[in-house]
């Protein structure tokens, strides 16, 4: 799922403003006599009043709302197909399918978007069942179709996309990039909590014999053997990163220095290549910056010290 908040939740208010518009529009100009003006005149300023406060929230809005708001436009489809009074207005309600399709498959993990998916066209297909019109079977199965495809579609090339963009294309970690924004997320909630909080850079010794030696591939190779063997014996909540070269960066939540220091020792222990670690714990008044540069800097010195 993705972490910056502000794309979905600006298209969820376009979305909804976009819904209530059409439903208003709907009311005003209804396509049949006994159309339900009062059902679209209220579910139009429902949605107009969601849109509103999704671009008011903004950031805030948290991803738990976001999930509800997609489910609570299933319900709407549902509904408004439950109450159409013609077979053009229930297929007419295609568009808001594939457009909450498309929404889940782009900014929810591929299996929450096939869940929203399944509840959507379940919920719709029930309501249109339930309408009085008929001659609509063939159009809305091929529309459920449809939509089930384009969401599977475009969950699949979401997925992919993020990947590519938040890993390392070599060792599978986190790219640079991706581990400096879940960290800084990590660092702001222990500074919020005060919980403890550990950041450690770990530079591999002699990485220029390996390649010297054996090649560029075999200096990926030992990369990735590294990279797997830590990831092995992390925790869950840890992060583990590719910050460029040999150099790898881990963050490791709540955890004080005293038990950092026994994860690296367990790390040292899942391979023989030797590394040297630079640890610093956060502090009250730290940044992802400063804490780093803490690091480094114990780093530096644990690397001038086995030279001396």
């Amino acid at each position: 799922m993705h972490a910056d908040r502000r794309t979905p939740v600006v298209l969820l208010a376009v979305l909804y403003t976009v819904s209530g518009g059409l439903c208003l529009t709907a009311a005003i100009w209804p396509l049949h006599p006994d159309s339900p003006v009062g059902l679209f005149l209220a579910t139009g300023v429902l949605t107009l009043s969601c849109g509103a406060a999704f671009w008011v929230l903004g950031v805030r809005t948290r991803w738990g709302a976001i999930h509800a708001a997609i489910g609570f436009g299933s319900v709407l489809a549902g509904l408004l197909a439950w109450r159409s009074m013609t077979a053009v207005g229930i297929v007419g309600l295609g568009p808001a399918l594939i457009g909450i399709g498309l929404y889940a498959a782009t900014f929810f993990p591929l299996g929450a978007a096939r869940l929203h998916v399944l509840a959507l066209v379940t919920l719709a297909t029930a309501g249109a069942i339930a309408a009085e019109p008929g001659g609509f079977p063939v159009p809305w199965v091929t529309l459920v179709v449809v939509t089930i495809a384009l969401t599977e579609a475009q969950g699949r090339l979401a997925r992919n996309l993020r990947t590519a963009a938040t890993t390392d294309p070599l060792t599978g970690v986190a790219n640079r990039r991706a581990w400096e924004a879940e960290a800084a997320r990590n660092l702001a909630r222990a500074v919020r909590t005060g919980d403890p909080l550990s950041f450690a850079i770990l530079d591999l010794d002699h990485f220029k014999v390996v390649n010297d030696r054996g090649g560029h591939s075999a200096g990926d190779a030992l990369l990735c053997e590294l990279a797997a063997c830590w990831s092995g014996r992390l925790r869950r909540a840890d992060l583990l990163g590719r910050y460029g070269g040999d150099e790898f960066v881990l963050c490791l939540p709540a955890t004080d220095e005293d038990g950092a220091w026994e994860i690296l020792r367990q790390l040292e222990e899942t391979h023989e290549f030797a590394w040297s670690v630079g640890l610093a714990t956060v502090r009250k008044d730290d940044t992802l910056s400063t804490v780093l540069a803490r690091a480094d800097a114990s780093l530096y010195l644990q690397k001038r010290t086995r030279t001396a």
